[in-house]
């Protein structure tokens, strides 16, 4: 997993309450267990056309926010089913952060799980980035996680909570399998040593 210190990246504005995970990535496309390709299915039924083309009205096919790295969404953001294919067509596509007042519970520990990091915020708060985000280009906002600070283009900052074990997973790198492979030596002397015991 990639290691999160900060970021510095345009913000897209999705301004909608209860984006499910089917939403984020509809079911036709779970039909893999690769991480990576998800990204041009995400949002698939807002970012296309019943014929299949580009809609152009859709917030990430706008030119300003193709690249953009954070997102700015409404209440219970990752709600419904459990996939975690939803984080990983988010981080697919470029997503690193997701700002929202809140998060469906196994969406929340998914995006940390895969390198994501989702902010939940006050309301008044995420309206104000929602309104920072609607600038364009030129929404572009800080996250500094180890300062657990959010700055916006008009300097503000914002302090954010998170669970430390968290952070500290998230600045080093570790999913669960890093986790595990930090006791490497332990678990290969164990082995070891049971090996001979049986």
């Amino acid at each position: 997993m990639e290691k999160f210190s900060t970021l510095t990246a345009v913000a897209a504005p999705l301004p909608m309450i209860n984006v499910d995970t089917d939403m984020i990535i509809p079911k036709q496309f779970l039909k893999t267990t690769q991480r990576t390709g998800l990204g041009k299915a995400l949002f698939h039924e807002l970012r296309t056309n019943p014929d299949g083309s580009e809609n152009p009205d859709f917030v990430l096919n706008k030119p300003a926010y193709k690249t953009a790295k954070i997102l700015v969404a409404g209440a219970n953001f990752g709600c419904g089913s459990s996939r975690e294919h939803a984080a990983w067509s988010l981080l697919d596509f470029g997503f690193r952060v997701v700002f929202a007042p809140s998060f469906a519970d196994i969406f929340y520990n998914n995006c940390f799980k895969n390198g994501i990091l989702p902010i939940a915020l006050p309301q008044d708060i995420i309206d104000k980035l929602m309104d920072d985000a609607e600038r364009g280009a030129n929404a572009v906002i800080t996250v500094d996680l180890e300062k657990q600070e959010v700055r916006g283009p008009d300097g503000g900052t914002v302090k954010f909570d998170i669970d430390p074990f968290r952070k500290q997973c998230l600045m080093n790198g570790w999913d669960d399998i890093g986790l595990t492979l930090r006791n490497e030596k332990k678990i290969s002397d164990y082995e070891s040593k049971r090996a001979a015991w049986l």
